[in-house]
């Protein structure tokens, strides 16, 4: 018997990547072993020296074809066995390592929005929905749409072994979320990218287009983010080191703002429950700050941040990666480990 092992792979497309896989088959029990592909194809290479690599580092069962057959997650490299420079992945991996005593997890809330015939699910041809407001976890044919493709997405990233751990309708209408996590930086990255290409693969089959844009329609309209939940051992034990972390975050606010995704000032106006890009702040309970600190970790006095700043279209290995490094280094200066 043999197996089909559907390779998933990030490109080099910028300045947004794009997922890109193809299938092989292989022999029943043996281990998806590394591959190449056509680089020039996917702007990771030029066409006289074409060939990249593709090293699995996540698997799980295919969900979509059922059986023993699985999805691939992997990372690309150069023939040389060095990572591709469009590699995002390695650097979160080293980092990680580096602070991996103060057990950073991560939970991300993924933000897409649904479009058919070239307009946002449940906008009307020519025109335009009622205004915002009770489309945000609504019910109902007038309030919600695409929600078989939500339910049978959820479906296949459970199946698939995700850590998925919840959907809602979110305020614009065609408008959904996800949430992966809370788990390692590594596994919330790596999982969050499967999740993703189910969902571009679910949607096909609806004959619907998923897109992360972050602002996916101009106006007065939310646009779509990855709220991106954030704590360490030494946070999830006292709110001292909470305190620390949003300071430290604020030290280094535009860079990440050039981490966080593509077209961030669309979607960062300071409106629309969002912070404007080029201010940085934290609040309690506040959702128009940078960060929000939850009311019940305010009150516990330990617990998580939520960072809002992360674009739909973020990469989530680059996200992670700067919140791991500025905040756990922080921490560690601090002695807050």
């Amino acid at each position: 018997m043999s197996y089909k092992a559907e390779y998933i792979w990030i490109d080099g497309t910028e300045p947004t990547a794009r997922l890109r896989s193809k299938t092989r088959i292989l022999a029943d029990g043996a281990e998806p072993p590394v591959w190449g592909f056509d680089g020039s194809s996917t702007n990771q290479a030029l066409g006289h020296t074409s060939d990249c690599v593709l090293n699995p580092v996540f698997t799980c069962p295919d969900p979509i074809r059922g059986g023993d057959h699985r999805l691939v997650l992997c990372e690309v490299l150069l023939p040389d066995g060095s990572p591709h420079p469009s590699n995002t992945r390695s650097e979160l991996s080293a980092v990680s390592e580096r602070f991996e005593d103060q057990e950073p997890i991560f939970g991300i809330e993924q933000e897409y929005t649904f479009f058919k015939d070239g307009r946002p699910l449940g906008f009307p041809s020519g025109g335009f929905p009622a205004p915002q407001g009770f489309y945000y976890c609504g019910v109902g044919a007038d309030e919600v749409y695409g929600r078989e493709v939500v339910e049978t997405h959820l479906d296949a990233c459970l199946n698939a072994g995700l850590a998925i751990s919840g959907i809602n309708a979110e305020v614009m209408p065609g408008q959904w979320e996800f949430q992966v996590g809370p788990v390692s930086p590594l596994a919330a990255s790596d999982q969050l990218w499967v999740a993703r290409w189910l969902l571009y693969r679910v949607a096909e089959d609806f004959g619907i287009s998923a897109t992360l844009d972050p602002k996916p329609v101009k106006g007065d309209w939310n646009g779509a983010g990855a709220h991106t939940n954030f704590s360490t051992r030494a946070m999830r034990e006292g709110y001292d080191a909470i305190i620390t972390a949003c300071d430290a975050l604020g030290e280094r606010a535009q860079e990440h703002i050039k981490g966080y995704g593509a077209e961030i000032e669309h979607r960062l106006t300071g409106m629309h429950e969002t912070a404007p890009w080029s201010e940085y702040s934290y609040g309690v309970s506040d959702r128009g700050a940078s960060v929000r600190i939850p009311w019940q970790v305010a009150a516990d006095k330990k617990g998580y941040i939520e960072d809002r700043r992360p674009n739909a279209n973020c990469d989530p290995y680059v996200v992670t990666r700067l919140m791991v490094d500025t905040c756990c280094a922080a921490l560690e200066k601090a002695g807050q480990v």
